[in-house]
């Protein structure tokens, strides 16, 4: 990432050294997901849709501990994966939204809440601005080579409770306590790098 682009990275510091922690991405753009890899205190594992496991990008996405997950239908396979990498004191990255669009976490779905209601782990806001500002003149589907691109860590929160419910209705909660945090540090990101 940093051959190709310049990364800016605030507030890194934020993330929990060690022990399990969630990454809350927004995702604008293909490169949001490898430019948090690449820029990251600590290696991410994503859950990823499964038609991106294609080709050779597929054995290697798995080398380096991404999770493959179908959006299609509850992936029991996928979540048990992504709760194993949170057992374990790992980082498990997750767009909450679920696919790529605007970027700015209007539409949350329950997945985050569950990870974190399930794990206990707290949620590091992350905000990446800048990769779907400008198209690049050589890759079109690409920001511009050399270009800009600001990744903004928020303060870690828990979001539950502290009931330890695991209900629709404690889901349905948390969720919007998430999408309330998230929006927040996407403001403060924007206003903190002038984007």
């Amino acid at each position: 990432m940093y051959g190709l682009w310049k990364p800016r990275v605030l507030g890194a510091w934020r993330v929990p050294a060690a022990g399990p922690v969630i990454l809350a991405v927004n995702h604008s753009h293909n490169i949001d997901g490898p430019m948090l890899m690449g820029t990251a205190p600590r290696p991410v594992h994503f859950l990823i849709k499964k038609e991106a496991f294609v080709g050779p990008l597929g054995p290697f996405l798995e080398g380096i501990g991404q999770l493959k997950v179908d959006r299609e239908s509850a992936d029991r396979t996928a979540i048990t994966e992504a709760l194993g990498v949170l057992e374990r004191g790992g980082v498990l990255g997750i767009f909450p939204e679920g696919t790529r669009g605007e970027g700015d976490f209007a539409s949350l779905r329950a997945g985050l809440a569950y990870f974190a209601v399930r794990s206990g782990a707290p949620i590091v806001p992350v905000a990446v601005l800048g990769s779907a500002e400008h198209r690049g003149r050589l890759v079109r589907g690409l920001p511009p080579l050399r270009s800009r691109v600001d990744v903004v860590f928020g303060d870690a929160f828990e979001a539950g409770d502290g009931s330890g419910r695991r209900t629709r209705k404690a889901l349905d909660e948390a969720t919007v306590r998430i999408q309330q945090r998230l929006g927040a540090h996407l403001a403060d990101a924007k206003r903190l790098t002038g984007r």
